[in-house]
Formats: C-alpha cells, sequence, structure tokens
C-alpha cells in the first residue's frame, strides 16, 4: 500500500467511526482505539501536508479567526413556515391547500418531525465534499460559517461516509438544525459559571451564540449537534420523492436525522401523533417548540409554492402555551405615533420556555377594567405563540386586599396635555400634535426598516435627536448637518458619517416606504399600495378629492376622512416641502422596453400582498396585459390562495403557474 493510500485508509476509517460515534450512537471501537488511529493520521499528515485534504478528521478544527462573516446566497430560498396553535388552524391548512391539489386525496399522508428549537443552517456539498456552511439569515442570504460547521463532529466532511469515492454526489445542499442536548447545554452552562461568565439563558440562544464565534476553536470547545431533515437543492442524483424516503437516503449518506420523524397516512392520524407530542417532549433530550407536519411527496408539496416567505406544503404546530403566575409591579402608558396610549405591564422576572419576562402586553384600558386586572395582583402570564408575553388574567382568589384598581390615564405621559377617547371607542389617545412623545415615536418608525430605513437610525437616535432640537418633524432628517451631530456627546465622527451614508442612501426610497413612513393615521400598508397604484405620485394622492378615493375599492370612509385630514393640516404641508428636494414624489415611469411586454396573464384567487387590483396595476406597470378568461393566448396564471377553476384550466392547457413571488422576480428580470 502506498503512503497515499494508507493515509486515504486511515482517513476514511476515522470518518467512519465518527459517524458511528456521533450519529448512530454505536460506536465501533474504544475511544482510545480511535485516539490511536487519529494520532497516526495526524503524524503523517505532518510529514506530508501535501497529502491533507479538506475531508480529513485533522482539519475539523481549522483556520485563523475571522474578522467577520461574509454573506452568501442560498441555492433556493430558504422558507419560514407558517404556524398552527390549535386543530381547528391544522385543519384550516388542509382546506387550503385542497384547492390546489389535482385529486382531495393526493398528498400520499405525512410526516410529523419535531421542530427543533436550535439555529437553520444550509450545507453544501461538491463532489461529495463539504464546501459550504450558511445560516439562514433572510431566507436568500445568509452568513457563511463553514469554519464552525466543520468542527462538529456530527457533520459528515466527506459523503457518503462508507465509501472510498464520492463521484456519485456532484452536488448536494441540505438543511439542518444545529443545537445543545439538554444534557451537554446543562453541563457546558455549568463550566461557563464556574469559570466566572454568564451562563446562557437557553439552547438556542447558546447554540447561536456558539455558531456565530469569529474564532472557530471556540465553537470546537462547544457540544454541539446537528440534525439534517431536508434537502435543498441537488443535481447528478435519483433522489427519493418522499420525505420519509429523503430522510432515510440522508442517513444513508451519513447525515444525522432524528429518530422521532414518523409517517401518517391521513390528518387524523396526524392529529392523533400531535396530541401525544406534549407529554412526549419532556421525555426526549433536546428542546423543541411543536411540530413540523409535511406533505410527504415534496415535489408535490413543491408545486403549491409558498404565501410570502412560508411553503404551502407544510406547517408547524406549537405547543400550547406555558402559563405561569407572577405579580404585577406597574402599569405605564406608552405613546404611540398617532398619539395612542397602550398600556405596558412591568412584572416581577418570570421564566417562562427559557425565556426571563419582565413586562406583558395588555391591549387596551378596557380589556383591563374587564378583565379586573388590579396593580399588585398575581397575574397569569403567557408567551402567545412563544413570541409575545400576554396577561391572561388575575388570579384573583389570592387577594390580599392591598391591590389597587387601574385608572384610565387622564394626561399624556409625554407632555401632560389631557387625554380623550371617542365615544364608541376603546382607544385613549393624545390629541396634541405637538407632543415630543407622539415625535420621537414618529421619526423612529419614519427612519425604521418598515418604511425609509435608515441606517445607524435607531428609537435612541431619534429621543436624542429630538430633545435637542435637531429635528422638529421627518423633514429635517435631511437637513442634519455633520457639524451638528459632533456637538451631541454620544456622537463621534465614525458614529456621525455612518447616519449620514444612511440618510443619503434612504434617498432612493419608493414612493410607497415614504408614504407609509408619515404615519398618516389608518393608513396602513395595504391602503398605500393601493393609492399609489390609482394616483402613482404624492402630489396626486394630496390633490385628491373625495370622490377620487372614494372610486378606489378597498379605501373605506374612515380612511378617507383621514387622507383628507392629513394632507389639509398645513404642517403636514410643511413637511412635504421639506421632504421634496431629497425624496421621489413619484413612480418611476415605465421603461421603454417593459420586461412584461407581449406577456399575456390572468389572476386567480387571493394573493398574499396584492388586492386584485393592485396585481393587474402591477403587471401592466411593467407593460404586461391582464386578460380575464384562460386561453390559448394567456402566458402565465398568476394563482393565489382559494384558486377556482382557472387554474385547472391552465393546468389543462399546461400554462405556467406563478406565486406572486414569482410575478414578482419576472418583473425584476
Amino acid at each position: 500500500m502506498s503512503l497515499e493510500e494508507q493515509i486515504a485508509s486511515l482517513r476514511q476509517e476515522l470518518n467512519y467511526h465518527l459517524y458511528h460515534y456521533h450519529v448512530l450512537a454505536s460506536p465501533l471501537i474504544s475511544d482510545a482505539e480511535y485516539d490511536a488511529l487519529y494520532r497516526e493520521l495526524l503524524e503523517l499528515e505532518k510529514l506530508h501536508p501535501g497529502l491533507v485534504t479538506p475531508d480529513s478528521p485533522t482539519q475539523r478544527i481549522a483556520g485563523e479567526p475571522l474578522t467577520a462573516f461574509t454573506k452568501v446566497r442560498h441555492p433556493k430560498p430558504i422558507l419560514s413556515l407558517g404556524n398552527a396553535y390549535t386543530i381547528p388552524d391544522l385543519h384550516a391548512w388542509r382546506e387550503r391547500i385542497e384547492r390546489l391539489l389535482p385529486d382531495p386525496e393526493a398528498g400520499s399522508g405525512y410526516m410529523v418531525e419535531p421542530k427543533i428549537d436550535g439555529l437553520s443552517v444550509v450545507l453544501t456539498y461538491r463532489d461529495g465534499l463539504f464546501v459550504q456552511g450558511a445560516t439562514r439569515g433572510n431566507g436568500k442570504m445568509g452568513e457563511d460559517i463553514t469554519q464552525n460547521l466543520r468542527t462538529l463532529n456530527s457533520l459528515p466532511l466527506r459523503i457518503p461516509v462508507d465509501q472510498k469515492s464520492a463521484s456519485k454526489i456532484p452536488y448536494l445542499a441540505v438543511r439542518g438544525e444545529v443545537f445543545f442536548y439538554l444534557e451537554d447545554f446543562k453541563v457546558y452552562n455549568a463550566t461557563r459559571e464556574i469559570a466566572g461568565d454568564n451562563a446562557y439563558m437557553n439552547p438556542r440562544n447558546a447554540a447561536a451564540g456558539s455558531l456565530r464565534q469569529l474564532d472557530p476553536k471556540i465553537t470546537a470547545s462547544r457540544p454541539l449537534s446537528l440534525y439534517v431533515y431536508a434537502i435543498v437543492a441537488f443535481e447528478g442524483l435519483l433522489v427519493p420523492e418522499m420525505q420519509q424516503e429523503r430522510l432515510a437516503y440522508l442517513q444513508t449518506l451519513g447525515f444525522p436525522v432524528s429518530a422521532h420523524n414518523s409517517y401518517h397516512k391521513d390528518l387524523n392520524a396526524v392529529i392523533n401523533a400531535y396530541q401525544v407530542w406534549p407529554k412526549k417532549r419532556s421525555q426526549i433530550n433536546y428542546e423543541i417548540d411543536g411540530v413540523v407536519v409535511k406533505i410527504n411527496n415534496q415535489p408535490l408539496a413543491e408545486s403549491l409554492g409558498f404565501v410570502g416567505r412560508e411553503p404551502r406544503g407544510a406547517i408547524a404546530i406549537k405547543f400550547p402555551s406555558q402559563e405561569k403566575t407572577t405579580k404585577l409591579l406597574a402599569l405605564q402608558a406608552n405613546i404611540g405615533r398617532t398619539g395612542i396610549l397602550t398600556p405596558n405591564a412591568t412584572l416581577a422576572p418570570v421564566e417562562i420556555d427559557g425565556v426571563i419576562i419582565r413586562n406583558a402586553m395588555l391591549r387596551n384600558y378596557e380589556e383591563i377594567a374587564r378583565k379586573d386586572i388590579r396593580l399588585g395582583d398575581t397575574v397569569v402570564v403567557k408567551r402567545a405563540g412563544n413570541v409575545t408575553p400576554e396577561i391572561v388574567g388575575p388570579v384573583s382568589e389570592v387577594r390580599d386586599g392591598s391591590e389597587r384598581p387601574i385608572e384610565k390615564p387622564t394626561h399624556c405621559p409625554a407632555c401632560g396635555q389631557p387625554t380623550r377617547q371617542q365615544s364608541g371607542e376603546v382607544v385613549i389617545y393624545c390629541p396634541n400634535n405637538a407632543c415630543l412623545g407622539q415625535l420621537i415615536r414618529r421619526i423612529d418608525h419614519f427612519a425604521g426598516r418598515g418604511a425609509m430605513d435608515i441606517k445607524g437610525f435607531g428609537a435612541k437616535t431619534a429621543q436624542l435627536l429630538v430633545q435637542e432640537g435637531l429635528i422638529q418633524d421627518q423633514g429635517d432628517i435631511y437637513q442634519l448637518r455633520r457639524e451638528d451631530l459632533l456637538q451631541l456627546a454620544t456622537f463621534k465622527e465614525k458614529k456621525a458619517d455612518k447616519l449620514l451614508a444612511g440618510i443619503k442612501e434612504s434617498k432612493s426610497r419608493s414612493v410607497r416606504r415614504i408614504l407609509i413612513g408619515l404615519s398618516i393615521p389608518y393608513v396602513g400598508v395595504g391602503a398605500v399600495g393601493l393609492l399609489v397604484e390609482a394616483f402613482g405620485s404624492i402630489d396626486a394622492i394630496a390633490s385628491a378629492g373625495q370622490t377620487d378615493l372614494e372610486k378606489i375599492e378597498g379605501i373605506g370612509p374612515e380612511i378617507i376622512n383621514s387622507i383628507l385630514s392629513w394632507f389639509k393640516d398645513e404642517k403636514n404641508q410643511h413637511i412635504l416641502e421639506k421632504l421634496r428636494p431629497h425624496l421621489r414624489f413619484s413612480e418611476e415611469p415605465k421603461d421603454d422596453d417593459p420586461i412584461l411586454a407581449q406577456l399575456t396573464f390572468v389572476i386567480t384567487g387571493t394573493l398574499p400582498t396584492l388586492s386584485r387590483k393592485e396585481a393587474i396595476a402591477f403587471i401592466q406597470r411593467y407593460g404586461g396585459t391582464v386578460a380575464h378568461t384562460v386561453s390559448g393566448q394567456v402566458d402565465y396564471l398568476v394563482a393565489g390562495v382559494k384558486a377556482g377553476s382557472k387554474l385547472e384550466q391552465a393546468r389543462q392547457r399546461e400554462i405556467p403557474i406563478l406565486s406572486e413571488e414569482d410575478l414578482f422576480n419576472l418583473a425584476k428580470g
């Protein structure tokens, strides 16, 4: 045997034993025997560095610390699942997709898989070698954490693990979850506390923090585990169509796969399985917050498309929220950007699902009165959907008489003006348009991600600039000067330059974003879309009369009155004049050669974000034509939820079917 063959044989043998130890939990040799083989390989590679390959077990800890993570594009969108919280929600999901299935009985059953509470990753292999690992990020782009992922012993550096050649695996991208086993997490936290470091609050935070270390040696020191559960993309492979078979296929390649996945032939069997899981979750050695229900037939599931960023062919059904009791210590009235006061509760800290809760939501003061919640009460708190803390109600049986009723706020907490409440409405609001509290919220909203998305401009910056008198309305943002910022104690040159660069970049934002940022009462994202499609510019909207606005389907009397009132206000007119020199007040004209020219579309069903009128206007803006019936002249069918007979007609004619997202991508080329 040549030296090269000897090293290759050692490498394959060690990887095979790693697979049996960390993936199958059935070691074939003792730790001492493994260590001896590892040392032999290490010595040979030191003597012959030219024979070291990326899949060698000695290369799991590799590379110098990074200065930053680079962005990488995923081979396909890495979607997030829609959520169900009850059995009726699960039935509703099935009913929604049933309308899109060629056969109501189609689907070849379902897979139920534990929804692991870890960090989602995408792993890419070329010619059988692990070449890249990335976080999910925004679903399209993630962060390259390849070096850190290489340190996981459960991640195969070469696939298949039990073959000398991986020539049959030219390209494969899979999705998995990195997590801590509960026992490992407990031990790891104990070692941190002994070392004087803060313990992690829960396993998920620990996994995310471990994988985002710039030094892979730190990641390697932490007992992370991995389960793979989906095939994202592949080339040159015969991949099984059924999810049940895909999971078995992944395991034969050498990937760790959860042993708690199960197949069920119909939805009733899925429901029976789910109802066992809330008790079963305490018997497994890792955190889960629900189960994932997938159509077993994966090509069929993918053909259903997605809504927003959620695939139709799968859904997560969460476990019932945990509820705990704690003390209601205080209640503050928070002022919003439109002047509405909302109650915010301060609680004695309580841990729910691994998170310490100190504040909770109460919708309004009418709800407080209806539930008879009092200051000093022992209250029941839950995390709705494992996200938003909410006060369910008081535990009145344990009251000792020291509890005090909660009064509605009579004055604005920010400006001191008397509050108002319209007859028949539950909201209490501050009528003072000059209220600094409202202004700070409006500025923060205008600069926020949902509107102008000004980098380096957060809530604290909004508060500081308003309180220092540098900003009196949204228009003043574009008047800020470097010398003014540098006079502030918290602003140094780098921070000032970053903020000014963010402001400059925001000047290219669309009319829709500007209108959203203006905080016109009752005018949300949907109404803004309708207004822009109908009028095309802010000036046209400003000059529109009631009759013009009434012609827009989906714009009701309350919204119309708010629009008319807002644009008539002299202060708001002054804001617009300040913004005009810096921002684009009208939609861009059509291209000379629009990308959808000569194409005919039919729209059916309810789209995720566009109304039918908006979708028609969108297609026309890019040069396309919209027909009302399916015929041989139609190029594409745009299908949403509750698609009717047009969907089947398009399938029979083999007309390509687009989701709303597909339409957007087509218009962008």
